[in-house]
């Protein structure tokens, strides 16, 4: 392949959260009937090769997750699941891509079935968990701004969920000997 062919297609919706670090997009070939395998291989080129470390998918089903593997991408999967299960999911969805961004090095991509609701508000409750803002209105803000969309009632019940459950990154302890 030669051209602009062989350097893959950007995922649809595809948005940088934090500059070259936290990316989102709808699933890497589209989502339900419009999904297309050669699209998700065109957009999964297209991440390998703009540099992306890993991609943390939050879809209930396990799909797309063997073309990452085939194409040797690393990646978790943490379902956001139903609003009853989001005090017990954000957490993990939250610790997965604070673990992965605390190395300067990774590039990671942040996907639900379409960009919506449920991937913007596990956008901006990031933010508020990574202490990135400190108030659930200013990440809501924030997350709008960036994306050209405004949230609604889904992505602010994350918002809120990950506010009223204090669903924070834990402290990070001081390296190096401690002084007496």
């Amino acid at each position: 392949m030669k051209g602009r062919w062989a350097q893959g297609l950007e995922p649809r919706a595809f948005c940088w959260i934090i500059k070259e670090r936290l990316a989102a997009s709808e699933r890497p070939g589209g989502f339900a009937r419009n999904h297309r395998k050669v699209r998700r291989q065109e957009e999964l080129i297209w991440l390998i090769g703009h540099g992306f470390t890993h991609i943390l998918s939050m879809l209930d089903s396990p799909h797309n997750l063997h073309a990452y593997e085939e194409a040797a991408i690393p990646y978790a999967h943490v379902p956001i699941g139903r609003h009853d299960e989001w005090p017990e999911r954000l957490p993990e969805l939250y610790a997965t891509l604070a673990g992965w961004l605390a190395d300067p090095a990774e590039r990671v991509l942040l996907h639900h079935e379409e960009f919506g609701d449920r991937l913007l508000g596990a956008l901006a409750g990031y933010l508020v968990y990574a202490g990135l803002v400190a108030e659930g209105p200013h990440a809501v803000v924030v997350i709008e701004k960036i994306t050209g969309r405004q949230l609604g009632s889904v992505a602010r019940e994350i918002v809120a969920v990950t506010v009223d459950e204090g669903i924070v990154e834990p402290p990070s302890r001081p390296r190096g000997r401690a002084r007496s």
